[in-house]
């Protein structure tokens, strides 16, 4: 196992966003979050006399992980909001530490970590060695210039569009498959123009060569929400797709031997999504329509 980053970084973000207030609330997104005694009651016994919840996540991953300065180890981002609001709620801490991808399940399961905050995809394969509490849906989205001039609505309006996608992604292959529905429905098909980055992508679609890029939902929101201050870019809102195409969950997991931390994080998140916290927390980062409706456990069913 690769060596772990064990230094805990602090609150960080828009100004005093996320920080501790005098009396020990915290404000997160703008709102004042609350201790639930009844939820901190649930945490286990080690949780509460130290006080903190050790969360691991990989850093950077827009607009999920970020750091608020490069160089410098404060984050920010909506999976470092989101903790900070249960930890409000749960009395607790939640301590975040840097750690690559690849290594956090491993690290969870030596006990390095109590949970990971990182996006990460909620499947049954994963479900065999950590508990999920799900937080979002995630999958593709579809990223226009400012106004949306092509009046694009969904993937059915990109036939016999220009449309650009970073090669060799989940992207690239939805368009592929969208292309005989295009055909069926006597329409061309989709012009698809690769690049090797997103950023060369949204070059195109800034200086008109296609009317759209496909991207992942949450990056396309957080794109479209600060490009320019927001005036580069639109986000297509599909009613029918709100976490975006083939969407799968994204869980907060947790080590399956603290089943009680799972069930009070699940609790806390019901009621931070209840108090509409939850949606301004994802509305910072353009991204209010990937949130769930219902904090579920292990949601994934394939």
């Amino acid at each position: 196992m690769a060596a772990l980053a064990l230094t805990t970084l602090s609150a960080c973000g828009d100004g005093d966003d996320s920080a501790p207030a005098a009396d020990g609330k915290i404000t997160v997104a703008g709102t004042v979050i609350k201790q639930d005694q009844t939820l901190h009651d649930m945490l286990p016994a080690q949780i509460k006399q130290s006080g903190k919840v050790r969360v691991a996540t990989d850093v950077p991953y827009p607009p999920f992980e970020m750091f608020v300065k490069e160089g410098e180890s404060e984050l920010t981002g909506l999976d470092y909001d989101l903790g900070q609001a249960l930890g409000g709620k749960l009395g607790v801490a939640f301590a975040f530490t840097p750690q690559k991808f690849d290594g956090i399940v491993p690290a969870i399961q030596a006990g390095k970590f109590d949970v990971a905050i990182s996006a990460i995809t909620d499947n049954k394969e994963r479900q065999q060695v950590l508990d999920f509490v799900d937080y979002s849906q995630s999958g593709s989205g579809i990223l226009v210039a400012d106004g949306n001039p092509s009046a694009i609505a969904d993937l059915n309006s990109l036939c016999g569009q220009k449309v650009a996608v970073q090669a060799a992604t989940n992207q690239l292959d939805l368009l592929k498959t969208r292309q005989a529905a295009c055909t069926d429905a006597g329409k061309k098909k989709i012009g698809i123009q690769t690049f090797p980055k997103d950023s060369d992508a949204q070059l195109a679609l800034r200086s008109g060569k296609v009317v759209a890029q496909v991207l992942t939902k949450p990056a396309a929101g957080w794109v479209a929400k600060t490009a320019d201050d927001g005036k580069a870019f639109d986000l297509v809102e599909d009613p029918a797709a709100p976490g975006g195409y083939n969407a799968s969950p994204n869980g907060i997991a947790v080590s399956k031997q603290l089943p009680e931390l799972t069930d009070a994080i699940q609790k806390a998140l019901q009621a931070l999504l209840d108090d509409g916290t939850v949606t301004k927390i994802y509305s910072k980062y353009g991204v209010a329509s990937i949130a769930v409706k219902e904090a579920t456990k292990n949601a994934a069913v394939d």
